[in-house]
């Protein structure tokens, strides 16, 4: 199928998966790349009783909480002198407002 062809069947809505090579498709920026990291206990023993609390797991809660710290430092609208940047979907906006946790991560 030429383009003009994929074009005319995209835009008249039929289905154009067939046409496409998904074993070639990549996610660019969100390829992944394994690392390892050595925590304290402490430190994992909290990790796993907040996704635990939050019925994620350790992983998805460590990449939230990395992916808005990062988020937040590249932002200059939060800037550390600011409220920090608490997305409406991130699991730390599930924290009850009562816990010191929600004071010092979102508003």
């Amino acid at each position: 199928m030429n383009s003009s062809e994929f074009d005319r069947r995209f835009e008249e809505g039929e289905s154009v998966i067939d046409a496409l090579d998904l074993s070639a498709a990549r996610r660019p920026r969100l390829e992944q790349r394994r690392v390892n990291v050595d925590f304290p206990i402490w430190m994992v023993e909290q990790l796993d009783l907040e996704a635990s609390r939050l019925g994620v797991t350790r992983q998805s809660i460590i990449k939230v909480w990395l992916a808005e710290r990062l988020e937040r430092h590249r932002d200059p609208v939060n800037a550390p002198d600011r409220k920090p940047h608490c997305p409406e979907s991130s699991p730390l906006r599930q924290i009850p407002p009562s816990s010191p946790q929600q004071s010092s991560r979102c508003p």
